[in-house]
């Protein structure tokens, strides 16, 4: 099959194709016209890379050289409206299907449809639509499995899928089942390079995860979620990692859980910040008036659940924060990608990781070979980093303010594994090393003070010290349930108490 050039369709549209953008239509159509028509393919761009120009110049050029109407799914109703203004800016005549379209009487008049999967599935099973001529079928967001309900529809067509990630958001129904062939767009490291994607910074901030659940989806549970990161603890140390990392900057913040938002835009309104809350019970009219604060204030920051994942596109956002940790590639690509875009005086972000999500996924901006996870699905999530396996590799560094309250302190650390091995080779028992442990926070606290009040309230600053060497014990005598972590750190900090207590007594004695 012959098709039209693309430079003939960029002088009728006047749109420019950038070259990685000119060389992915030119593979997608060269597999066309080598196939059969029921040739399923699947291509991958990153978040950021113009998939919705692309595939938009794909549709055009399809029809004028087949005659042959394309059919465009998306899972959103945002994406299908941003996907039909695309259309029309590239003069195709397209209509939307929503769930306004009962019928289609106007078929002829149209040479595309953009349609919500769900809703073209009803048409279709109620028999309230048929569209003839079919040739072309997009998939928008192709990771998500609630397309595969549509391919026995267009059995007698081609489907191009469009992911940022070729991984099936069900890990029993991997992609390969639907689409024979992966043709892979141009990398992040490569887009960075030339200029069409912004240049991530990460900080990561380790973070226990042990309370988190594993739900039937693969991915952490909104419920052990909420229970994390809806925690004093858990809040404060976002703030803080805000004001190290961010502070003044426009902030967008994902969370796994309205109650986890909420809180997170209490704790930050109660401290004087420029913070909004968006999840998806918002009213339409609110998530636009919402989003236009958002793109307007330049120290905004926008706390939200799930829905800014895919079809939002503010290029002014500084920095991205993962209030949360996900198993889920995709998820974590479309989190930072909504940071990614460039502008004339934004060549970089911020990423504030608060989930360990590198550590389990490598930076963002790493190579990756899709062509192996896309064959090999299985292979790739049962090599994910454990969550122990992270966990055992944290390294505990005082932050800087805290620090210096113990200026007078020369050495504040402690080797949890060598006090360990020394124990075990002097056939002593295993809570000497949290003995040890407490004699050097004891020392910390009295050498900074001036009494005991001092000591008190310099002992409180010293939890997140003491949470990592009570992990790096757990991990030693292999016992490590969140409820046994949790009783050692409140013994720990009993005995600590209790000897400064028994200090200064007995200075005052003297």
């Amino acid at each position: 099959m012959a098709f039209i050039e693309t430079d003939q369709l960029e002088r009728t549209t006047g749109k420019k194709l950038y070259d990685y953008q000119h060389d992915a239509i030119e593979k997608i159509f060269a597999s066309l016209a080598k196939n059969p028509s029921n040739h399923n393919l699947l291509y991958q761009l990153p978040t950021g890379g113009g998939k919705t120009v692309i595939f938009t110049e794909i549709a055009k050029r399809f029809i004028e050289s087949t005659g042959k109407k394309v059919v465009v799914l998306t899972h959103r109703i945002e994406l299908c409206n941003q996907t039909s203004k695309m259309l029309e800016e590239f003069n195709v005549r397209c209509k939307i299907i929503d769930s306004n379209v009962k019928s289609l009487p106007d078929e002829h008049d149209f040479d595309c449809f953009v349609a919500m999967v769900e809703t073209l599935n009803n048409r279709f099973r109620d028999e309230a639509i048929e569209i003839d001529n079919i040739g072309l079928v997009i998939v928008d967001e192709a990771h998500y499995n609630s397309f595969r309900k549509m391919f026995k529809h267009f059995t007698d067509c081609t489907v191009l899928g469009v992911t940022a990630t070729p991984l099936s958001s069900n890990i029993n129904l991997p992609m390969f089942q639907n689409y024979k062939e992966l043709i892979v767009g141009d990398s992040i490291p490569s887009l960075i390079e030339k200029g069409f994607l912004a240049k991530a910074t990460t900080y990561c901030y380790d973070v226990g995860l042990g309370v988190l659940k594993i739900g039937a989806n693969g991915d952490y549970t909104v419920k052990s979620s909420e229970l994390l990161y809806g925690d004093f603890p858990m809040l404060e140390k976002l703030l803080r990692a805000y004001y190290e990392r961010s502070s003044g900057k426009k902030t967008l913040i994902f969370n796994n859980g309205i109650n986890t938002s909420l809180n997170v835009f209490d704790t930050f309104k109660k401290a004087g910040l420029n913070i909004r809350h968006l999840d998806n019970t918002n009213t339409g009219e609110e998530r636009r008036d919402i989003l236009q604060w958002f793109k307007e204030t330049p120290d905004a920051i926008l706390t939200s659940v799930g829905i800014l994942t895919t079809g939002f596109d503010e290029p002014t956002v500084e920095t991205i924060i993962l209030n949360r940790a996900t198993r889920s590639l995709t998820l974590y690509h479309q989190m930072i990608g909504r940071g990614s875009r460039v502008l004339p005086n934004k060549k970089d972000f911020t990423v504030i990781d608060l989930g360990n999500n590198a550590a389990r996924f490598g930076p963002w901006d790493s190579a990756i070979d899709w062509h192996e996870i896309f064959r090999n699905p299985d292979f790739f999530l049962s090599n994910i980093f454990s969550d122990e396996d992270i966990e055992k590799k944290f390294k505990y560094k005082m932050p800087e303010d805290v620090r210096a309250m113990f200026k007078n302190s020369e050495n504040i650390d402690f080797d949890v594994d060598a006090a360990y091995q020394e124990t075990l080779k002097k056939g002593q028992k295993p809570k000497i090393v949290l003995d040890k442990s407490i004699e050097q926070h004891l020392r910390m606290c009295i050498d900074n003070s001036e009494d005991i009040m001092d000591a008190r309230y310099l002992s409180k600053f010293l939890k997140d010290d003491i949470a990592y060497r009570i992990r790096l014990y757990s991990y030693n005598i292999c016992k490590s349930t969140e409820n046994y972590l949790k009783w050692l750190e409140e013994d720990y900090f009993r005995k600590l108490s209790s000897k400064i207590n028994h200090y200064y007594t007995q200075v005052e004695v003297e």
